[in-house]
């Protein structure tokens, strides 16, 4: 089974899209930067170097310092998926089989 392509995306274009759908509901790019501090324990400083070094989604998510051990607490819908119900890790991708870990 192969990879979801956006695994291999790079972190900066998804991070741009995060910003623009937050603003577009009113919210902030430190709102979006808060959240991404929680979930992976990056700070501003090594987040900026993963967007100026170009990562791609998949090496940001299997670098992050600390994966928060209450992600796994996270619902919501994604693409129309449920979150808690996807069973398969590899469509989980690398970021939420380390979030979804016990």
């Amino acid at each position: 089974m192969s990879k979801p392509k956006i695994f291999n995306m790079p972190l900066a274009k998804i991070y741009s899209l995060y910003i623009q759908k937050a603003e577009k509901k009113g919210r902030t790019k430190k709102e979006v930067d808060a959240i991404i501090f929680w979930l992976t324990g990056y700070d501003q400083e090594t987040l900026q170097q993963h967007l100026a070094e170009e990562s791609d989604l998949e090496t940001f998510f299997e670098q992050a310092p600390a994966i928060n051990p209450n992600v796994s607490k996270i619902t919501g819908v994604i693409c129309g998926y449920r979150v808690e119900e996807i069973e398969d890790e590899l469509a989980r991708g690398k970021a939420l089989k380390k979030i979804l870990r016990k």
